[in-house]
């Protein structure tokens, strides 16, 4: 940090001392067709950071430019892309007129996202069929990422945005575990997440657990909604994650092949090959990839492949479908957990080798986009999943020695399907134009899910996972099928040009049945069964309501616009919470949904693409959330978790990004691409408490998973044909109980204690078919953990790998 601090100080310095280039004024007025001023309408020279927004009159201005000719780009919702090539040598007065035309909206976008730095931008407030004005937002740009993205490394890829908690599970960045304001980061969880607008979890409403992440080398950016996003995609709590997939070249291109080998630590190795193309009305992509490696601790090894294809076609000016198709499949040994004593002795060490884990993923979907007419347009999307996870080893606590007996083996296997609808409508009112979104989503998943025995493994290599007893002596056998229909609507009230009031409501009804048995089994401290009994179930939970949200947006100059909602948020119970499978877990019978709201305050901009920031102030408030505690059974005394409804909790915190150009002010040249130096910090500081609890255990209790304060800030460096990065990350410690427990003999529960982390990261484009790429990750090679497991891939911590460097060569032809 000296040194950095050094070199900010040199640069102002610099940057004093620097006589200004010649440069010039762009101005005018944007009028529609008709004569109207058009306001808000975004203005910018393509391919750089020369942007504005007009004003109320339909007045723009851009100011500082540097000589020589430039495109012209106009962008406004409801109208149609204008551009101009402009040669700039003087001041100039540009009058522009625009002409209304909604089927634009999606050009309009692709524009605007290249308007960036450094990785980082936000939604428009009307993207497609979906509404964001009112909503903080954040979109991740893969492409402009100087990060390693062969392992999916999750501090840089979602290193600028706010307020994220990460767990690290593997350092090959098969699961994707993200947790934001306080929320469990668990296989994302607590976030509704999609891929290209629709569900990949294992079950979006009964397990919305993510066995499957795309991988970033296929993915083109990130898009991430925040609590508001539960209007329309779902009552969930924290919001929208959608990883929106590369589509190949823009422009008609028949063939396009990208390969990309990666080389690394602890024999890693990665292969992803796709090929593209774009011929007149058809557009497609696929790609490939293979990775697997050794892991930096023992019995840590895992191969992995992942497969995608799209296909769209453009039937005529007004209806495309495209057909997509996605698998992956992977199988992971497991090295368990340690205890507390074991992390401190050593972290590296393994004390499970006969633990397992296999996934099998396939997931297809068929989209629709129809431009019915000029202010109507309509996208569907149908989508389904068929996938199996399986999981075999040995669960017991970790700080009692593997018995070698023979092994648990719980099978799952996810078959649902769905669609959802919308429908976007411009309209005008008192000459203000309007958007009013409506949409419809159905949905049918089925689990089956069974626990039971596998056998012995005690070699640790043995993968079979079949059961070596029949389903009749299984511990469990049960399933899950859920019904849900939901109703969804939202408006853009645009009272002026610069202020906007955004209502929207959500109906939903579900349904969610178990039947099943499970095996009610108790041990003694020695692990002898001391009492048995097979317990049938047959339950069926049906209800339905209406969650409300309000959003509000003001919109002074692209460089300052205000946002706010509140909205109502719900989580019904899903799968675990009926019946954990989990030995070391017994669920509450009595469990009740969980229920709240959210809501958002803040202020961002972006100031002449030199510098961008967000601020604002988030407050969560949960009721009935479900959380795990310890207990005593009374006969065996055996220590066990219990999920129940905790208590209410209620989340308060501040967030902020904030990235500067500073090569501008050497330069005076805020338009250079090629060549500039920017610098982020990232800061969030949360605080979550259980509160009007009658439990003096939980009562003003720390919320688990949530630290008191995530911090990041990094270095970003371009010039011509090289890039590098280089951050540092620092999350505070965190309890993982309601209780706060700091020590216990289990390793499942306790302190997590705060950590540092540095990753530095580098791009050299040798030629236009040639690119290099290198990451050192942990550089300072810190012993750390981010999470305490209570089954796999533990129970106990959950060391993070040590430091590790890659090697990419890609290869474009």
């Amino acid at each position: 940090m000296k040194h950095l601090y050094i070199l900010i100080v040199v640069i102002v310095t610099m940057a004093s001392n620097t006589l200004p280039a010649q440069t010039f004024t762009v101005k005018g007025q944007i009028k529609t067709t008709g004569g109207d001023v058009l306001p808000n309408a975004s203005i910018s020279f393509k391919g750089t950071s020369y942007t504005t927004v007009s004003d109320a009159r339909g007045n723009y201005e851009l100011a500082q430019i540097n000589p020589g000719s430039y495109q012209l780009a106009i962008s406004a919702v409801g109208y149609q892309l204008l551009l101009r090539t402009v040669k700039v040598n003087t001041d100039l007065n540009l009058n522009l007129t625009m002409e209304e035309l909604v089927k634009q909206l999606d050009n309009v976008k692709i524009e605007a996202e290249k308007e960036k730095t450094f990785g980082v931008t936000r939604l428009k407030a009307i993207e497609g069929t979906t509404i964001n004005a009112g909503k903080k937002s954040e979109v991740i740009v893969l492409n402009d990422v100087v990060g390693n993205t062969a392992t999916n490394n999750t501090r840089q890829i979602y290193a600028k945005v706010a307020g994220l908690n990460i767990w690290e599970n593997d350092g090959a960045g098969i699961q994707l575990g993200i947790g934001g304001r306080g929320l469990n980061p668990n296989r994302i969880t607590n976030f509704n997440t999609r891929q290209n607008g629709y569900d990949i979890s294992a079950d979006a409403l009964g397990y919305p657990e993510s066995y499957y992440s795309p991988p970033a080398e296929l993915v083109d950016r990130i898009e991430i909604l925040r609590g508001a996003a539960s209007l329309q995609y779902g009552t969930q709590f924290g919001g929208l994650i959608n990883f929106k997939l590369k589509e190949g070249p823009a422009a008609d291109k028949p063939l396009e092949i990208i390969s990309r080998e990666t080389t690394g630590s602890w024999g890693f190795f990665n292969t992803t090959n796709s090929i593209a193309g774009k011929s007149k009305k058809l557009q497609y992509y696929a790609l490939f990839q293979h990775k697997s490696g050794d892991g930096w601790r023992p019995n840590s090894g895992f191969n992995v492949n992942t497969g995608y294809a799209s296909v769209g076609y453009t039937i005529n000016d007004k209806l495309t479908v495209t057909l997509q198709y996605t698998h992956m499949n992977y199988l992971a040994q497991q090295p368990g957990g340690l205890t507390d004593a074991q992390f401190a002795e050593d972290p590296h060490q393994s004390v499970r080798a006969r633990n397992w884990f296999k996934v099998d993923w396939n997931l297809g979907a068929a989209i629709l986009d129809y431009q019915i007419n000029d202010r109507l347009k309509l996208n569907s999307r149908f989508f389904g999943l068929l996938a199996d996870r399986d999981a075999l080893g040995d669960l017991d606590f970790i700080n009692r020695p593997d018995p070698g007996l023979p092994r648990d083996l719980y099978k799952d296997k996810y078959t649902n399907y769905g669609n959802e609808t919308r429908l976007l409508y411009a309209y005008n009112l008192k000459n203000n134009p309007q958007n009013l979104l409506i949409g419809l989503r159905t949905y049918r998943g089925h689990t089956d899910r069974q626990q039971g025995i596998g056998n012995n493994g005690s070699s640790g290599n043995s993968t079979d996972f079949d059961y070596t007893i029949n389903d009749a002596n299984a511990y469990s056998k049960y399933n899950f099928p859920n019904y849900n229909v939901a109703l969804f609507a939202e408006n853009i009230f645009k009272i002026n040009p610069k202020f906007s009031i955004i209502p929207g409501l959500r109906f939903e009804n579900i349904i969610t049945k178990a039947n099943g048995f499970y095996s009610n089994i108790k041990k003694d401290q020695a692990g002898n069964i001391f009492f048995s009994e097979q317990v049938q179930e047959n339950k069926n939970n049906s209800r339905h309501f209406v969650i409300a949200g309000i959003g509000l947006s003001y919109v002074q100059t692209q460089a300052m616009q205000l946002y706010g909602n509140i909205s109502q948020n719900y989580r019904a119970i899903n799968f675990n919470d009926i019946h954990s499978a989990n030995p070391n877990i017994v669920t509450d019978p009595d469990l009740k949904d969980e229920k709240g709201y959210s809501a958002d305050l803040g202020m961002r901009g972006n100031i002449s693409g030199i510098f961008n920031y967000d601020v604002s102030i988030f407050f969560i408030n949960y009721n009935n959330r479900i959380g795990t505690v310890q207990q005593v059974d009374p006969v065996s005394f055996n220590i066990y978790r219990l999920r129940t409804n905790v208590s209410q909790s209620r989340n308060l915190g501040f967030e902020s990004f904030a990235e500067l150009e500073l090569l501008h002010f050497i330069t005076h040249n805020a338009g250079d691409k090629n060549n500039r130096v920017s610098l982020f910090t990232n800061l969030a500081l949360i605080n979550a408490r259980y509160v009007n609890s009658d439990e003096p255990a939980y009562q003003n209790k720390k919320v688990e998973l949530a630290p008191d304060l995530i911090f990041k800030t990094g270095l970003s460096f371009q010039h011509k044909r090289l890039s590098a990065s280089y951050q540092i990350s620092y999350t505070s410690e965190q309890f993982t109980d309601a209780t706060n427990a700091v020590f216990t003999s289990n390793a499942i529960d306790g302190l997590i204690p705060a950590y540092t982390v540095m990753d530095l990261s580098a791009e050299y484009k040798i030629s236009k078919l040639f690119t290099l790429q290198s990451s050192v990750n942990n550089l300072a090679d810190k012993r750390y953990f981010t999470r305490r497991a209570e089954s796999y891939p533990g129970p106990g911590i959950i060391p993070a790998d040590a430091r590790s460097i890659f090697l990419t060569l890609q290869i474009r032809l």
